[in-house]
C-alpha cells in the first residue's frame, strides 16, 4: 500500500471534508474554528462564494495559458487590481507559486541588480524551503539541518526580539541596528551586499512584530550604500496584520515586495513587486515558470482582492485582531506559563514558559492539542515550537473571536493543569 511520508505530520487530528467562512467540517461530522486559515493562506475565509464563483467560471474557460507563451486576461487583471494596493512605485509585477519561488525570484533580481552576492537576513526568519529560501532561514534547524551545502552568500544579522533577550523594545533595536553596523565592518562589505531580507512580522520564528525604528534604519543604511530592502510580506500581506500590508505600520518603502499566502484565498500564487527600472536590470530569461500565473489562480486572487477591499476586511482585522488580542491577554494574566502575547492584527501568538522564564514547548503542545478537542484549530511556531498562534480569516467576527477566546481559556486551563 501506498501512503504519504511519515514527515508529512498533521498538527491536528481532522480529517476536513469542507471548509465555510471561519469553520471547517470534519468526515466525523464535527465543526472546528479555524484559526489557521491555512497558515494564512485563506484570507477570505472557506469557500467565499465570490472567489469560488471566479475560479468556477474561469474553470470552465481557460485553465491553463503559460505566460511566456501566450498572455491572459485573469493575469492583465490581477496586475491592475494589484496596481491599486501596492506601494507607490512598486509598478512591475512578476508571479510564480509558492512564497519559496517569490523569494528567489527576488534575491535573484537583488543580485542581478547590483552585481552584488551577498544576502543578509535576519535571526528568526523564515523564507521557505527550496534551496536559496531554506539557505536564508533561521527561524529553525529543521528546514536547513542535514540539506547542506546551502547558498553562499548569506549573512545572519540579529531581529529586534526584545522578549527573547529579555530588553525593552528600544534596546533590542538599537543592539540589532549596531550589530548590523558591525556586519557591514566585518563580514560583508557593503559593497558585497546586494540585499537585506526581512518580515515585518517573523513568522515561523515566533510572530514578533518589527518596528518603526528598526525598519527605519534599515532602509536608511539601505540608502546610504546602495542595498536593497526585500520585504517577506508572504504571510503579513494582504490585510493580515490590519493594514495592507504589514510594513504599513512602520512607514518604509522597501525595493522589492514578496507575497503570497493570502493573495489568492488558498490558490497557489505569489507574486514579487518592484519599480519598473529595478525590474529592467533582471536578466532577460532569469524569470518564468511553467505554472506561475495560472489563469485559476488569478482570477481568484483577482476576487479576493475584491472581497477584501468590498467587505472592508483591512479594517475588519485590525477590529478583530485588537479584540482577540484583548482576550488573549486577559487570559495570560491568569497564566503564569504564558511569558507573552504579540502581534499584528490578526496575527497573534501567545508563548509558553517555564518558571524560571525558558522556553516551554511540552506546554505549548498540549494546549494546543486540548484546543482542537475543544475545537479550536491552532498551529505552533517559534523556534522551540513553544509559541501557540492565531491566525483565523480576514473575514472573522465578533462571535467567533468569542467562540475562539472561551476555547482558547479553556484548553490553557486543561494544558497547564489549571482545570
Amino acid at each position: 500500500m501506498t501512503a504519504l511520508s511519515e514527515h508529512l505530520r498533521q498538527a491536528t487530528p481532522v480529517v476536513a471534508e469542507r471548509g465555510e467562512g471561519v469553520h471547517l467540517y470534519g468526515v466525523d461530522g464535527r465543526r472546528y474554528l479555524d484559526f489557521t486559515a491555512g497558515i494564512g493562506v485563506t484570507s477570505t475565509g472557506h469557500c467565499h462564494p465570490k472567489v469560488v464563483a471566479a475560479a468556477q467560471e474561469q474553470v470552465a474557460t481557460l485553465i491553463h495559458g503559460q505566460y511566456t507563451t501566450v498572455m491572459h486576461q485573469p493575469l492583465q487583471r490581477l496586475v491592475d487590481s494589484l496596481g491599486q494596493v501596492l506601494p507607490e512605485g512598486l509598478d512591475s509585477l512578476f508571479f510564480a507559486n509558492s512564497g519559496s519561488e517569490a523569494v528567489e525570484a527576488a534575491v535573484r533580481l537583488a543580485r542581478h541588480a547590483t552585481g552584488r552576492p551577498n544576502i543578509v537576513v535576519c535571526q528568526g526568519g523564515f523564507h521557505g524551503r527550496t534551496v536559496a529560501a531554506a539557505s536564508m532561514t533561521t527561524s529553525g534547524t529543521k528546514v536547513r539541518t542535514g540539506f547542506g551545502p546551502l547558498m553562499g552568500g548569506v549573512v545572519i544579522t540579529p531581529f529586534p526580539n526584545a522578549f527573547h533577550y529579555g530588553w525593552d523594545e528600544e534596546t533590542a533595536t538599537r543592539f540589532a541596528l549596531r550589530e548590523f553596523d558591525q556586519l557591514l565592518q566585518t563580514v560583508s562589505d557593503p559593497d558585497d551586499t546586494a540585499a537585506i531580507i526581512v518580515e515585518p512580522v517573523l513568522g515561523e520564528g515566533g510572530y514578533v512584530p518589527a518596528n518603526t525604528a528598526f525598519l527605519t534604519g534599515l532602509r536608511e543604511r539601505a540608502d546610504r550604500h546602495g542595498i536593497l530592502l526585500i520585504l517577506d510580506e508572504v504571510q503579513t500581506g494582504v490585510g493580515r496584520t490590519g493594514r495592507f500590508w504589514g510594513h504599513d505600520h512602520f512607514g518604509v518603502r522597501p525595493d522589492i515586495l514578496v507575497t503570497a499566502k493570502g493573495l489568492a484565498s488558498g490558490f497557489p500564487l505569489s507574486g514579487i513587486a518592484a519599480s519598473a527600472e529595478l525590474m529592467h536590470k533582471a536578466r532577460p530569461g532569469s524569470q518564468g515558470g511553467t505554472y506561475g500565473g495560472n489563469a485559476v489562480a488569478c482570477a481568484a486572487a483577482v476576487a479576493t482582492l475584491e472581497v477584501v477591499r468590498e467587505e472592508g476586511l483591512v479594517a475588519n482585522a485590525a477590529a478583530m485582531g485588537a479584540r482577540l488580542r484583548s482576550g488573549l491577554e486577559d487570559v495570560a494574566a491568569k497564566t503564569p506559563a504564558i511569558g507573552d502575547v504579540r502581534g499584528l492584527g490578526l496575527m497573534l501568538a501567545s508563548e509558553f514558559v517555564t518558571e524560571d522564564g525558558e522556553p516551554d514547548a511540552a506546554t505549548a503542545l498540549r494546549v494546543q492539542q486540548a484546543a482542537a478537542d475543544e475545537g479550536l484549530l491552532l498551529l505552533l511556531c517559534g523556534p522551540w515550537g513553544n509559541v501557540v498562534r492565531m491566525i483565523p480569516a480576514l473575514i472573522v467576527d465578533e462571535t467567533a473571536i468569542d467562540d475562539g477566546l472561551r476555547a482558547w481559556s479553556a484548553a490553557v486551563r486543561t494544558g497547564t493543569g489549571a482545570a
